[in-house]
């Protein structure tokens, strides 16, 4: 197994930002970060997993940024033999490409919740391969190796959810701990700093304590060695218990709107 050593990695990654970022490898299974076709603050992620024959890209973008999403996967494999698109939730940054991906692979499966899959045939297509993620929370590639799901309603969405690759112990966590900035970083070297740019998005965009102390709990006996969410920098397995604590004291959304109010 190659290791990569995520905090290295982001120190030098300036040096192959015209290519996909490796962020995980061994001889059959890889994980990409695909790059960032903007200088902004908010800046969204996409990555791909490739697991032999198999490629699965996790919310992939939005139109605007398709040609150059294409492009990355083209530098890895043949963009046709995508098989399935993991959309964590529907907003146009995480899902309005998904008609793009169709046209190149009309048999590209799209992986997402119920509540998530209603809302996507407002992108223009509603004849695709459903792949319900509350009916089949486990993926299988056909090396045997597996993606849990692991839903997180009300971060930001009802029907939100995250993707545990079982055998890299990467999280895809989606707009949980997604990050604002312009100094942006690819990997996280100072968590309190961080913490900033985490306020700058979670303050407004998530529910409330309850809802993400309760996805902290949920996964807090998971063995993760990184987190890779959609927007900022993905977070090394050093500070994943910082993460977690984060998540599990954050005042945000209803308990900032409303703080006379008690839950009962």
């Amino acid at each position: 197994m190659n290791k990569i050593d995520l905090i290295e990695l982001g120190k030098s990654f300036m040096e192959c930002f015209d290519q996909p970022t490796i962020l995980f490898q061994d001889e059959d299974h890889a994980i990409y970060w695909l790059g960032i076709p903007e200088d902004t603050a908010f800046r969204c992620n996409a990555y791909l997993i490739t697991d032999k024959e198999d490629a699965l890209i996790v919310d992939p973008g939005g139109r605007q940024s398709f040609d150059f999403v294409k492009k990355r996967v083209s530098q890895v494999l043949p963009p046709e033999n995508i098989g399935g698109m993991i959309l964590c939730h529907q907003d146009p940054d995480v899902a309005a490409s998904m008609d793009n991906w169709l046209e190149v692979n009309p048999a590209l499966k799209v992986i997402t919740s119920q509540l998530t899959n209603v809302l996507l045939p407002n992108y223009g297509n509603s004849n695709y391969s459903f792949i319900s993620i509350t009916d089949e929370p486990l993926y299988y590639f056909r090396s045997g190796r597996i993606l849990r799901f692991i839903e997180s309603p009300f971060l930001h969405f009802p029907g939100a959810f995250t993707t545990y690759d079982e055998f890299s112990r990467y999280l895809f966590s989606g707009d949980i701990w997604a990050a604002i900035d312009m100094e942006w970083q690819l990997v996280v070297e100072n968590f309190s700093r961080h913490v900033l740019k985490l306020n700058l998005f979670h303050l407004d965009y998530m529910a409330g304590n309850i809802a993400a102390r309760g996805f902290a709990d949920r996964i807090r006996n998971l063995a993760m060695d990184a987190i890779l969410p959609q927007h900022g920098s993905v977070i090394p397995g050093k500070f994943v218990p910082d993460a977690l604590n984060y998540l599990s004291n954050l005042k945000c959304g209803v308990d900032l709107i409303y703080p006379h109010l008690k839950v009962k």
